[in-house]
């Protein structure tokens, strides 16, 4: 509605309708070869959605979340050797059965789930999901630390 040659309200400015009939999906042919880095719509901003391209920064932290997994193992091996058990009933029966290589199978789960992390990363929760998980494994790696020391000393 125009009023003193003023536009009132927000006009949809863009003149043509979407092209796209469906948002881009999880897999296809611009995985690795597409330029599509973040969401320019604030709507699409707030809905989500993959992207081709990842900000470097969670290359760090995805590998922060692996390499602070692989320590967790490490401990974890090393605790129990000394008497200790495994308080997660889960990966005590992962214990039970593979033994000293179950770090094998809790590298490979942990993993395939920062793969799925990093590419739903732009959803609204799954970012301070991921910081949730770092930290997560920074105390678990910090009681295991303390563990080890009164332990052995």
């Amino acid at each position: 509605m125009w009023k003193g040659g003023f536009l009132l309200g927000e006009p949809d400015r863009r003149r043509i309708k979407d092209r796209r009939s469906k948002p881009t999906p999880l897999l296809s042919r611009y995985t690795f070869w597409g330029r599509r880095s973040h969401f320019r719509r604030e709507e699409d901003q707030r809905r989500g959605g993959y992207v081709d391209r990842y900000h470097t920064g969670l290359l760090f932290l995805f590998t922060l979340i692996i390499g602070l997994n692989i320590l967790d193992a490490l401990f974890t091996m090393g605790i129990i050797e000394v008497g200790g058990y495994e308080v997660n009933p889960v990966v005590n029966s992962v214990w039970s059965i593979f033994g000293d290589k179950f770090w094998i199978w809790k590298f490979g789960l942990v993993s395939f789930c920062v793969i799925l992390l990093c590419i739903h990363i732009k959803f609204r929760l799954v970012k301070p999901f991921t910081f949730g998980i770092a930290l997560i494994y920074i105390g678990v790696i910090l009681y295991q630390v303390i563990l080890f020391y009164f332990i052995l000393w």
